[in-house]
C-alpha cells in the first residue's frame, strides 16, 4: 500500500475515495528512561531512548492507518498528516490520518 503526504500519487489515478482513515498510538515512557533523558537534556545531545520510543509510536500509528484503510477497501492513503502530542506527564501520542483511496 502506498502511504503518502502528497494529495496525489504520480503515475496513478485516484478512482475512488473511501473516507478518512486514522491510526493512533499512545506510548508511555518509563522512569529510568526519563532520568537518562533529563541528563542528556542537561549536558546536551540527543536522547536515543526518546527517539526510539517516538519511532515505535510513529510506526504503530502508520501500521494502524494502513490496516484501517485496507478495511475501508483502499489500496493507498493520500494527504497523510502526522501529529504528536504529550498526554499527561510521560505519555506520547502519535496520530496519523489521511484519505483512503483506490488507485489504478
Amino acid at each position: 500500500m502506498i502511504i503518502t503526504t502528497t494529495p496525489t500519487i504520480e503515475g496513478h489515478k485516484i478512482t475512488a475515495y473511501h473516507g478518512i482513515a486514522v491510526g493512533e498510538a499512545i506510548m508511555g515512557a518509563n522512569v529510568v528512561r526519563d532520568v537518562f533523558a533529563s541528563i542528556t537534556d542537561i549536558v546536551g545531545g540527543r536522547s536515543g531512548a526518546y527517539e526510539s520510543k517516538l519511532q515505535d509510536a510513529r510506526d504503530t500509528a502508520l501500521r494502524e492507518l494502513e490496516e484501517r484503510a485496507t478495511a475501508l477497501g483502499a489500496n493507498a492513503v493520500v494527504g497523510v498528516d502526522l501529529d504528536y502530542e504529550v498526554v499527561g506527564q510521560s505519555m506520547l501520542m502519535v496520530s496519523a490520518s489521511g484519505t483512503a483511496v483506490t488507485i489504478s
